[in-house]
């Protein structure tokens, strides 16, 4: 694999570093925000934006018990659980047309990261041009082939993956035929602390695996990103807020 579009943006060998400004729950719950945030992208040159499309009741519990509350070293301890957590930072579900629309008008590509069938629905229905699976998606199967079904390039993020799960994602790609498909190395902490970044499985996973491959940036700063392009980085996903001063879930690590 050497290549494949997403949208109108070739992505791999002979291409430029493909650039995604991940949103996340950076809007802070204002789709005026959440606007600008795509205006702003375009301004700083990136190739797309990246949402989340999830709703707390789809994926969680509201639920007290341990298994279901945020531990007290969490950054986001304060929401208590995950239902809150999930409910605070969620992107309601018809601000995904408008966003859409936004991109579209200015020529950036716009995809999102569904955790669950009735995202993949959604999204579906905006004719959405490619997908993300997150890290704790990635061994969700009837997840990752509802999205393969679709035939549009899928780029999957292994933060909390084994060698072996990450073989299962591709094994069953492969039931699909389906081939445009990107695996980023990322790292599951928030921030995460660079000597932890482990650069070397790009090429590692490229390798193995015969894909393309880049980084999914949880470190502060730029540094992990530019030497991912150097160690043959075909993508770069880093979260995206619009100044310091708004606090939002996500803006301590973006």
């Amino acid at each position: 694999m050497n290549a494949f579009k997403i949208g109108n943006k070739w992505v791999g060998e002979g291409h430029p570093t493909f650039i995604i400004a991940e949103m996340s729950a950076n809007h802070g719950g204002k789709l005026e925000v959440a606007l600008e945030i795509i205006r702003a992208a375009k301004r700083a040159g990136a190739d797309a934006v990246k949402l989340q499309t999830y709703q707390a009741h789809t994926i969680t519990m509201d639920s007290d018990n341990p298994d279901f509350l945020l531990p007290s070293d969490s950054p986001w301890q304060k929401q208590k659980n995950l239902y809150s957590l999930y409910e605070k930072a969620h992107m309601p579900w018809e601000w995904h047309k408008p966003l859409y629309e936004e991109a579209k008008r200015l020529d950036i590509e716009i995809f999102s990261s569904p955790f669950d069938l009735t995202a993949v629905e959604l999204l579906a229905e905006l004719d959405s041009v490619a997908y993300k699976v997150a890290s704790p998606e990635i061994t969700d199967i009837p997840l990752i082939e509802a999205i393969a079904a679709l035939g549009k390039p899928i780029i999957l993020s292994t933060g909390l993956a084994e060698y072996e799960d990450i073989e299962l994602a591709v094994n069953t790609l492969a039931k699909y035929d389906h081939q445009q498909y990107a695996f980023l190395k990322c790292t599951t902490a928030y921030p995460a602390p660079i000597e932890e970044a482990n650069l070397k499985l790009i090429q590692q996973m490229k390798q193995d695996f015969n894909c393309l491959s880049g980084l999914s940036d949880h470190t502060l700063g730029h540094e992990a990103a530019i030497a991912s392009v150097a160690l043959g980085g075909d993508i770069i996903e880093k979260h995206f807020m619009l100044n310091d001063s708004e606090e939002t879930a996500d803006s301590f690590f973006s």
